[in-house]
């Protein structure tokens, strides 16, 4: 009976001496090098000078020593792995891009997508965020649309006045919809937010925006 007693309470024991074994074995490899230095700075400061519960001063200096060194590890290690990982992050979307940007086709779409990005979220861009109605699909009858910027010039030079690029969303879907070019005296400006447009587009004009009080 002692000797099953015996045999278990070596086995919860073994385990647990040989894992301590060993982790002290990988603290020492790691802290070996700086120890000297750290403790020498400890000792020029007087920062532990004194024992620790059933720990010499000796062996307080040491293992402090080694706490810190392990915690300046822990952070350097932390730091390389956040440099590392944004350097490849970044070098695999580079690689990407190029790639994207030497496949025929592909590669004006994705320009195209790319610059509408670019615009949208910019910012300084001012696209899109004035809400106006315009006479759609025929005189009469309005629409609202959002101004997304001046026309090109290539298309107003034929008019002879400069014209406002409009997108008028569809509903229920506002991701699509029509790009018109109006004269700036066509477009009546209203005082509602992109926002407030959108869902009021989205929801069929159940949702109607609240009228701000002046």
């Amino acid at each position: 009976m002692l000797k099953k007693y015996f045999l278990t309470g070596l086995a919860i024991l073994l385990p647990l001496a040989l894992t301590l074994a060993i982790l002290g074995w990988v603290v020492n490899l790691l802290t070996e090098p700086f120890i000297g230095i750290v403790s020498a700075l400890l000792t020029e400061f007087n920062i532990i000078n004194r024992g620790f519960l059933f720990l010499t001063p000796e062996q307080t200096l040491r293992y402090g020593s080694q706490l810190l060194i392990l915690i300046f590890l822990f952070f350097v290690t932390v730091g390389l792995g956040i440099i590392t990982r944004s350097f490849f992050i970044n070098a695999l979307l580079d690689l990407g891009d190029r790639i994207m940007r030497k496949i025929p086709i592909v590669k004006t779409v994705y320009k195209t997508v790319q610059e509408i990005i670019k615009s949208l979220f910019g910012s300084d861009t001012i696209s899109f965020k004035q809400v106006v109605m315009v006479a759609f699909p025929h005189p009469g009858v309005y629409a609202l649309g959002l101004v997304a910027r001046d026309a090109p010039s290539v298309c107003s030079k034929p008019i002879g006045e400069e014209l406002i690029s409009v997108l008028i969303p569809t509903t229920p879907n506002p991701t699509s919809g029509y790009l018109l070019m109006y004269k700036k005296r066509d477009l009546i400006f209203v005082d509602m937010s992109p926002d407030e447009a959108i869902k009021f587009i989205v929801s069929c004009g159940v949702i109607v925006p609240k009228e701000k009080t002046k």
